[in-house]
């Protein structure tokens, strides 16, 4: 079989899922743990409760030292240490 696209990769079609699974195995896990928790919640909320969710949701985020330290690699131009913790 032919390769395919995932992540932004190519992966063999034969189940190799090792190249899929990268870009998110880079990231930082709280992140996408908050991610999960908003796409869960998506399918049974209100929009105007899945708003709040979301809302809320950013500024969990945002006190983390996770966050911190992309800001500040950010300000100085460099690449992001993940801390992947709270």
């Amino acid at each position: 079989m032919g390769p395919h696209l995932a992540g932004g990769r190519r992966r063999q079609a034969d189940g190799d899922r090792t190249c899929a699974n990268r870009p998110l195995a880079t990231q930082a896990t709280i992140g996408i743990a908050l991610t999960k928790r908003a796409l869960d919640a998506a399918e049974s909320n209100s929009l105007d409760a899945q708003l709040d969710l979301e809302r809320d949701l950013q500024d969990e985020a945002a006190h983390t030292q996770d966050y911190a330290e992309g800001v500040r690699a950010f300000l100085e131009k460099r690449v992001h240490i993940s801390a992947w913790r709270r």
